[in-house]
């Protein structure tokens, strides 16, 4: 399916301009990057790449789209034929997905002529600015549950598709499962889930409720037993499964309280290896008081979909050269820097990141320890990773995230609000 009408009506108007004056065909760089991060955030996560390389390689107009376009006179019959012809044939870098970014790293970098880099603004920023959002939450969920696994389950508050995208980045920044079963489907997500409270109600008591559900799904399953009295649920569950019941699931209520009398209840009734997981509308916070609790598994939902308060990462695309000269925005409160920017992260002896380098007019000079932070995505119109399969860069965008995180700083873990994790320094490389 095309995405190249998943844009804004300025993208084409400016693209009649410049077709009309000539201007068209300057080569330009557009850089995406944040100006700050959400308040009081120390690092974001980069995610959402590899789905925004799917989209800009549909990025076609064909006949429904010209047609759609000509019929609503949105632009001129000249501009409509370049647009029919139109194939993105310009050079990509950026980011590794999963990697941590902070407020003026070039996390996506496009080259090409004005013509085919302005057209992907919108389809750029809507991607990477929701799936960043998602993926920096998730990471710092992840961070407060410790090496306790949370299971990403907000589908049911958010836009379907945009919950299959949420699912997949919290997967990214390291949940370990998903509810969602398209994300299971397009990514190789693991998907998890039993029943409802419908599913209890569903019958005439909750002891006949649970023999069903362990009859269908084995001892093994987890029982939810917070639909009447908790303490009466557990009781149940365990005469249903045995001592081999699974675990048990709250969702309402103290949790913290539920947690110490569900642990001390599930031990006096011999199921000491049977698991707590909780739900109820956690975010890292909620997650964090728990890290005392008997919890065994947290379950995410309503504030992982909406960026726990961030639902936008404030990524711009803005453009910053063109034919080779540096071009800057000046107004106030919104300024940007110009020039093609080169990214690298420093580093201790003992490998955690202690600031990044931003360098325009050519890269800094590496010392030792030093990473740089920019890979090739596109080279004229080609994919890098041509041939690689979703669930393969998922699994690599995953497996890089968990590496980086590995060298934050103590401090840039910490909820509580402050500046960012490490400082950025803006440099000029002069021949």
């Amino acid at each position: 399916m095309s995405t190249a009408l998943l844009t804004d009506h300025y993208e084409l108007t400016m693209l009649a301009a410049a077709l009309r004056d000539g201007t068209a065909q300057r080569r330009c760089v557009f850089e995406v990057f944040a100006r700050h991060l959400p308040l009081g955030r120390r690092y974001g996560v980069v995610a959402g790449t590899s789905r925004l390389l799917d989209a800009i390689d549909s990025f076609r107009f064909g006949p429904a789209e010209i047609d759609e376009l000509r019929n609503k006179q949105v632009v001129d019959a000249k501009t409509l034929e370049w647009l029919a012809a139109h194939r993105f044939s310009g050079d990509i870098e950026g980011y590794a997905e999963g990697e941590l970014y902070f407020p003026g790293s070039p996390i996506f970098t496009v080259r090409g002529s004005f013509a085919e880099a302005v057209l992907l603004e919108t389809l750029v920023l809507s991607v990477l600015n929701h799936d960043t959002a998602i993926a920096s939450a998730a990471a710092r969920m992840v961070c407060a549950a410790g090496e306790r696994p949370c299971i990403e389950m907000g589908s049911r508050r958010t836009h379907e598709e945009a919950a299959v995208a949420a699912a997949r980045a919290a997967y990214l920044a390291g949940f370990a499962a998903t509810s969602n079963l398209t994300t299971g489907q397009r990514y190789g997500v693991p998907t998890t889930g039993t029943s409802a409270h419908a599913f209890t109600l569903l019958h005439d008591d909750e002891e006949v409720a649970f023999t069903a559900q362990v009859a269908a799904l084995g001892p093994h399953t987890t029982l939810l037993v917070d639909t009447y009295d908790v303490l009466d649920g557990i009781r149940a569950a365990v005469r249903v499964a045995g001592p081999e019941l699974g675990a048990i699931r709250l969702d309402s209520g103290d949790l913290g309280l539920f947690t110490v009398q569900a642990r001390e209840l599930l031990d006096s009734l011999g199921a000491r290896a049977t698991r707590i997981v909780v739900t109820s509308d956690l975010d890292e916070y909620a997650i964090a008081a728990l890290a005392v609790a008997p919890v065994d598994g947290y379950g995410v939902g309503t504030s992982l979909v909406i960026g726990s308060g961030a639902p936008t990462a404030g990524l711009v695309y803005k453009l910053v050269e063109v034919d080779g000269h540096p071009v800057a925005k000046w107004s106030t409160g919104k300024p940007s820097r110009g020039g093609r920017k080169y990214a690298l992260r420093r580093h201790n002896r003992k490998g955690v990141m202690t600031g990044e380098v931003v360098a325009t007019g050519g890269p800094a000079e590496a010392l030792e320890g030093d990473r740089g932070l920019q890979v090739t995505l596109v080279v004229a119109g080609r994919r890098a990773d041509s041939g690689s399969l979703p669930l393969a860069q998922l699994e690599r965008a995953r497996a890089h995230h968990r590496d980086v995180m590995a060298t934050l700083p103590a401090d840039g873990r910490k909820l509580s609000r402050g500046e960012p994790a490490i400082d950025t320094d803006f440099v000029e490389i002069r021949p």
